[in-house]
């Protein structure tokens, strides 16, 4: 592996959710071989007969025997269990690359595997997946936060040749950055519907419609310049310092909804 380059590998994703079912894709689109995957749900099985046609759907530990890369994308809760029971049952081998997709995590938790002389990765994708396959396009220019032992370049390489292959931007996160790494993604994504849907409902109290229409150009707007700009990106009452403008639109807010 002088290239730092993953050979073509056989994988096996456990389980294709929305996370799963696009990363595993998006790995054959790059040249590797899907051979099984878990699905449980209508959604999930649906989901792997769109994105991932002809893969035969089998329990998880026959997925993670099956493969070179295991591809865990279970929740984050569910993860630890896991690796522990499929280490319990034997599924692991050495020289397999086990990844895991949780944000959450890093390397740590793949510990039990670990023991049986495989690769441990973390690799998360920063973007919210609707599990179809444009998620796949939208691998392009999306950052992937790799996480590998710290003192294992050769992994570290591995896990960064791996977002490469699908399309994307390897970003290295220390173990022990990933909760507030972690933490920080959800802030900035949930928040972010819960302005925008707050916004949209004040104005539909009102009648206006369509509101999403409305506010679209001026919220994408605000982000764009938030990034480029930071808290210059401030804007209106807020920036111009019209104090009883502000305080009229608090008073507003608190009467529509104390």
């Amino acid at each position: 592996m002088g290239t730092n380059r993953p050979a073509r590998l056989a994988v096996g994703v456990v389980s294709a959710g929305r996370v799963g079912s696009v990363l595993g894709a998006a790995l054959a689109a790059a040249g590797h071989r899907v051979v099984a995957a878990s699905a449980v749900s209508r959604a999930s099985v649906n989901r792997a007969a769109t994105l991932l046609p002809g893969v035969p759907l089998l329990p998880p530990d026959q997925v993670v025997e099956a493969a070179d890369l295991a591809l865990l994308a279970v929740p984050d809760d569910v993860l630890a269990g896991l690796v522990r029971g499929l280490a319990a049952a034997g599924s692991f081998r050495p020289g397999q690359i086990v990844v895991h997709t949780s944000g959450a995590h890093g390397v740590g938790v793949l510990a039990p595997a670990a023991e049986h002389a495989v690769l441990p990765l973390a690799l998360h994708p920063a973007m919210t997946f609707t599990g179809r396959s444009e998620d796949v396009d939208r691998l392009a220019g999306c950052s992937v936060a790799v996480t590998a032992a710290s003192d294992d370049e050769a992994a570290w390489n591995v896990g960064e040749a791996l977002v490469v292959e699908m399309g994307a931007e390897p970003v290295r996160v220390r173990e022990e950055a990933r909760p507030r790494y972690h933490a920080a993604l959800a802030h900035g994504a949930n928040y972010l519907v819960t302005l925008v849907r707050d916004c949209v409902q004040l104005l539909e109290q009102e009648g206006i419609r369509p509101a999403e229409r409305l506010v679209a150009p001026l919220l994408s707007a605000a982000l764009d310049n938030a990034l480029r700009h930071g808290d210059r990106a401030l804007t209106g009452p807020v920036a111009r310092g019209d104090v009883g403008t502000v305080r009229a639109h608090l008073a507003e807010l608190d009467r529509v909804d104390p």
